[in-house]
C-alpha cells in the first residue's frame, strides 16, 4: 500500500517553483481585479469575496501539486563516488563521540 505513495513524485525544480509561483500570484490578481470590479458594479462584497476564493482553489489545484509541467528542467546532479567501503560501514570509534558534560 505505501509503495503507491513512494511512486508519487514529489519534488519541482527551481524553474518549475518560479512558473508555479508566477501562475498562482497571477491568477490571484485577475481574479482579485475582476470581483473588484463585478462586486463594484453590483455594489455585493460578497461577490468579491467568492470571486477571490475560487480564484484561490483554482490556483491553488494548479500550482501545489508537482504537475509534469513544474519539472521540467531537474539539475544535473553529480554522481555518487562512494569512498572505501569497508569503513563506510564500521561504526564510529568511542573516542570519536562526543562526551557529556556534567
Amino acid at each position: 500500500m505505501l509503495s503507491i505513495f513512494n511512486s508519487i513524485p514529489t519534488h519541482m525544480d527551481y524553474k518549475g517553483q518560479k512558473m508555479s509561483e508566477q501562475i498562482f500570484q497571477g491568477i490571484i490578481l485577475v481574479c482579485a481585479v475582476v470581483g473588484f470590479v463585478y462586486g463594484l458594479i453590483i455594489q455585493q462584497f460578497g461577490c468579491t469575496v467568492y470571486i477571490v476564493l475560487v480564484g484561490f482553489v483554482v490556483s491553488c489545484i494548479l500550482t501545489l501539486p508537482p504537475w509534469p509541467m513544474y519539472r521540467r528542467h531537474p539539475l544535473p546532479w553529480q554522481p555518487v563516488i562512494p569512498e572505501n567501503g569497508a569503513e563506510s560501514n564500521q561504526k564510529p570509534q568511542e573516542s570519536q563521540k562526543k562526551k557529556k558534560h556534567k
